[in-house]
């Protein structure tokens, strides 16, 4: 504060009361005194960390944290700064890179905390700068004491049940006997992993733009290919990165966690789902692996899809619009045109040869009803459920009721049959012979895919 008002600097000094001890209002009217003098404005704030911490199932000091940088940042967006400074020393980064350390985080919380955080889990366009974490607390004080200030002394910073607090008066002295000059020793090994991560990280940028399908604010959604494919390095960031979007809250993510999202993208579960810590669950569908907040409706937009209830009919030749921008055509081909063995070796699950002898016109495009059978080409004609069928090829549960069916009257039972379920199977009774002169070419494709 002092620094900065003598700097030049336009600033406001915000202070939030936790209500955890009866000292604290006196402390808060010492930095008013303080910020009078200096003439810059003083904003007090005061809430119940207590209540807080109980409600949302935190301990004391992370309550204490969100709340003070949630009033920190809006007080700064009512003030329109231009960032929110806050003085943590090299000790605090030495500090907190140990309390990382001993829950086991990786690179990212070994690399400690950084002088400029933008976009930071409170904001978007107002950094958080630490302006003093190269600067020692006993430096601090001595400018303090240079300058007549008198310092505010919290006595909780003495109360060892607090972890940090530990580590600060117990911990870090022990380690000083086995290797004096600890704190700066740590302090420079953060400096030269925080440049390892910042290379890093770009890195991981590649492979997210590589892996990311679709993200929205409670989920990502991610080619499980492609991020398969990924070393186990890779795949750990990609992970770390995937639920620090979700949770910009959450300040660790623990091994465990980790390793086994990396155990799921390496042998999915039969269920295709494996929850994870912070009320977040992996889930595989089709090719789409998707970190998910839990109970979060996921998006459909990639599969072609008929609206519940809707029936259309579809002429040959035709086209139909379908849900999510897919259309399915239909032209009549002469077979002489096309070949046996070209229909036979057919590699495109989108796209089916049916032959016309076998059905009625027009096509019948609806979703899947109660009942439903189907024989699929290659069962010699056997049929079996629908559903079952769906859940045989992997289908995603959450796409199969809409997924559409091509459905035709078949000529010489005049029912209703299923002769095609797009990307999967057409049916054993509209297969393409040698006994074949007319065919229908049915074809399923994204409006703007070739």
């Amino acid at each position: 504060m002092d620094v900065l008002a003598r700097s030049g600097y336009s600033i406001v000094v915000a202070h939030l009361n936790h209500g955890l001890r009866a000292e604290a209002e006196g402390e808060a009217e010492q930095v008013q005194g303080y910020a009078r003098k200096l003439g810059i404005d003083f904003i007090l704030g005061k809430t119940d960390i207590i209540a807080i911490a109980q409600r949302d199932h935190l301990s004391i000091e992370e309550a204490a944290r969100h709340e003070r940088y949630r009033f920190l940042f809006a007080q700064a967006k009512q003030y329109k700064a231009q960032a929110v400074a806050v003085g943590h020393t090299a000790d605090d980064q030495v500090e907190t890179v140990l309390m990382h350390l001993l829950r086991g985080a990786g690179l990212a919380g070994l690399k400690g905390m950084l002088y400029r955080w933008l976009p930071s889990s409170w904001s978007a366009e107002i950094p958080l700068v630490r302006p003093l974490l190269g600067v020692w607390r006993t430096d601090v004080l001595d400018h303090i004491h240079s300058r007549g200030y008198q310092p505010v002394f919290d006595a909780s910073n003495l109360d060892t049940s607090y972890f940090r607090n530990r580590l600060r008066h117990d911990l870090i002295p022990s380690l000083e006997s086995y290797s004096p000059g600890i704190r700066q020793i740590l302090w420079r090994t953060v400096v030269v992993l925080q440049e390892d991560y910042r290379l890093i990280e770009a890195v991981v940028g590649d492979a997210w733009q590589e892996c990311l399908r679709e993200s929205g604010d409670d989920y990502l959604g991610f080619s499980y290919q492609k991020i398969r494919g990924q070393p186990p390095g890779l795949q750990r960031h990609l992970i770390r990165r995937g639920m620090a979007t979700l949770l910009p809250d959450m300040r660790d993510v623990d091994f465990e966690t980790i390793e086994r999202s990396i155990r799921f993208i390496k042998f999915p579960t039969k269920s295709n789902q494996v929850e994870l810590s912070g009320n977040i669950r992996l889930t595989l569908e089709g090719d789409t692996i998707w970190i998910a907040r839990l109970g979060v409706d996921l998006p459909k937009s990639e599969w072609p899809q008929i609206a519940p209830g809707e029936r259309k009919d579809l002429y040959v030749p035709g086209e139909l619009q379908l849900v999510n921008g897919w259309v399915l055509r239909t032209a009549h081909t002469p077979l002489p045109r096309m070949g046996l063995a070209e229909i036979q070796g057919n590699n495109d699950p989108y796209q089916a040869w049916i032959d016309l002898r076998n059905v009625n016109q027009p096509l019948i495009v609806r979703g899947r009803l109660v009942g439903d059978q189907f024989a699929p080409l290659g069962m010699e004609g056997l049929s079996l459920k629908v559903s079952d069928f769906m859940i045989n090829v992997k289908l995603p549960r959450r796409a199969r009721t809409e997924w559409p069916l091509v459905c035709a009257l078949n000529p010489s039972t005049q029912a209703e049959e299923i002769i095609w379920v797009p990307g999967f199977r057409q049916s054993h009774f509209t297969r393409v012979t040698d006994q074949t002169s007319d065919v229908i070419l049915l074809q399923l494709r994204k409006s703007n895919a070739v």
